[in-house]
C-alpha cells in the first residue's frame, strides 16, 4: 500500500502513541479532581496545552482543547454569532471552505443571519480586496481558510487580518490543513481565532484545539461544569491531549525539513506523470501551495475509475468527508475548473512516510492505469462495422 491522502487523515506519530500509554492505564485521574491522580493528569494536559501554544506562538491561556476541527470551527461561528448579534447579524467566508465552515454559516442564514460567501479565482484565491468591499457595520466575523484542503491553496490570511483589524471586525482561520505544515503563528496571520485538527498533524482523531486571542469572550458551543475556563465543558481528553500536544512539539522541530523533502517528492510525482500524461493539469495555485499537496486532472479518464484501478494506492478524488459524491467538488466548481476537467481530478498528498521509491512507483501505477483507460475509451468510441 502506497499512502497519498495525508490531507484526509494522517498516521499517529510513534513518539504519540508512547506519550499516550500512561494515560490509558495507571494514570487515568481527572484533571479536576484535587488529589495527586487528579493533579498529575491536570499537570499533563496543561503541559499539553503549552505545546500546542508554542507551536501557535500564543499563550498557554488562548488554547482550548475541542474535539477537532469540526468543533472548532462550530465554536467560533456560532459562539460569535450569537454574543454579538445585537451588534449585527452579517458573517464573510468565501466559497471555497470545508463543510465544517458552511454547514455552520447556512444554519446561521437560516436562522436569520446574513452570509457572505466571496469566489475565489482560478487558483482558488479569495482577493482580500473583495473581503474589503464586503464588509459592513453589521459584520462580525470573517473567516477564510489558511489552506484549501483540496488544492493545497494557501490564502493572503495575514493580508486579510490586517483588513480585519483596520475594520474592527474578529477573524477566524480554520488552519486544520496548513498547522504542522507550514508555518502558522497567530500573531504572524494577524487572527482571533484558529481552528486546528489533531489528525491532519500525526495525532489521533478526536482531538484538536482553538486559539481564541486573550479578551475575548464568546458563548460556549457546549455548556456544563465549566472546564477549559469555562469555554467549553465536558471532562478533558486528557490522553488525546497529550497526543496533540506531542504531535505539536514534534511538529515544530521537524516542520521544515518535512517541508522541504515532502515538496521535493510532490514535484517529483507531479514531474514523472506530466511526463506522460499529455496535457495534465495542475489544479490549486502553482507556489502558494502546501508542500505536501498534489491536485491534478488527467484529462478523458474519470478520477474515481482510474483510482479503483489501482487498489494499492491510497489517495481521493476530493475531500475525504464527501468524496462519495459524484458531484464535481465545489471547490473546483469555484475555481470555475470545467466539469470535463474536474470530474479527471485526483489529490495526492504525500506525508512523512513516503519515500522516493514509493513515489516513482505511484507514478509507473497511475500512468499505467491512465494508458489503460484511455486506451478502453478510445475502442468504446469506435464505430462497429
Amino acid at each position: 500500500m502506497i499512502y497519498l491522502d495525508h490531507n484526509a487523515t494522517t498516521p499517529v506519530a510513534p513518539e504519540v502513541v508512547e506519550a499516550m500509554k500512561p494515560y490509558w492505564g495507571d494514570q487515568f485521574g481527572n484533571p479536576s479532581s484535587a488529589y495527586a491522580l487528579g493533579r498529575f493528569a491536570k499537570k499533563a494536559l496543561e503541559e499539553a496545552r503549552e505545546q500546542v501554544a508554542e507551536l501557535l506562538g500564543c499563550q498557554p491561556s488562548e488554547i482550548v482543547f475541542t474535539s477537532g476541527g469540526t468543533e472548532s470551527n462550530n465554536m467560533v461561528i456560532k459562539g460569535v454569532a450569537h454574543s454579538l448579534a445585537q451588534k449585527g447579524r452579517h458573517i464573510i467566508t468565501t466559497a471555497i471552505e470545508h463543510p465544517a465552515i458552511t454547514n455552520p454559516c447556512l444554519f446561521l442564514l437560516y436562522q436569520g443571519y446574513d452570509v457572505t460567501f466571496l469566489p475565489v479565482d482560478a487558483f482558488g484565491l479569495v482577493d482580500p480586496a473583495a473581503i474589503k468591499e464586503a464588509i459592513r457595520p453589521t459584520t462580525v466575523l470573517i473567516s477564510v481558510m489558511h489552506a484549501n484542503n483540496e488544492t493545497g491553496t494557501i490564502q493572503p490570511i495575514s493580508e486579510i487580518g490586517a483588513l480585519a483589524r483596520e475594520a474592527g471586525v474578529l477573524f477566524h482561520t480554520d488552519a486544520a490543513q496548513s498547522v504542522g505544515k507550514i508555518p502558522a503563528r497567530v500573531s504572524d496571520l494577524q487572527v482571533d481565532f484558529l481552528s486546528v485538527a489533531g489528525h491532519k498533524m500525526y495525532a489521533p482523531k478526536g482531538i484538536g484545539a482553538l486559539f481564541i486571542r486573550n479578551g475575548l469572550k464568546i458563548e460556549p458551543f457546549v455548556h456544563g461544569a465549566g472546564q477549559e475556563s469555562g469555554r467549553r465543558a465536558g471532562t478533558e481528553n486528557v490522553m488525546f491531549a497529550v497526543a496533540l500536544g506531542t504531535a505539536s512539539a514534534l511538529a515544530g522541530k521537524r516542520m521544515e525539513a518535512d517541508a522541504e523533502r515532502i515538496r521535493r517528492l510532490r514535484d517529483r510525482l507531479h514531474t514523472l506523470l506530466g511526463q506522460d500524461i499529455p496535457d495534465l493539469v495542475l489544479n490549486g495555485h502553482p507556489d502558494a501551495r502546501l508542500p505536501n499537496t498534489l491536485n491534478v486532472s488527467l484529462p478523458g479518464v474519470d478520477g474515481a475509475t482510474l483510482l479503483d484501478a489501482i487498489p494499492e494506492i491510497c489517495a481521493s478524488t476530493g475531500a475525504a468527508c464527501h468524496d462519495h459524491s459524484v458531484r464535481l467538488s465545489h471547490v473546483l466548481a469555484a475555481m470555475q475548473v470545467p466539469e470535463e476537467i474536474g470530474h479527471c481530478a485526483i489529490r495526492l498528498t504525500l506525508g512523512r512516510g513516503n519515500t522516493e521509491a514509493q513515489i516513482d512507483t505511484a507514478a509507473k501505477m497511475i500512468i499505467a492505469a491512465y494508458d489503460n483507460r484511455s486506451q478502453n475509451n478510445e475502442k468504446s468510441k469506435t464505430p462497429h462495422r
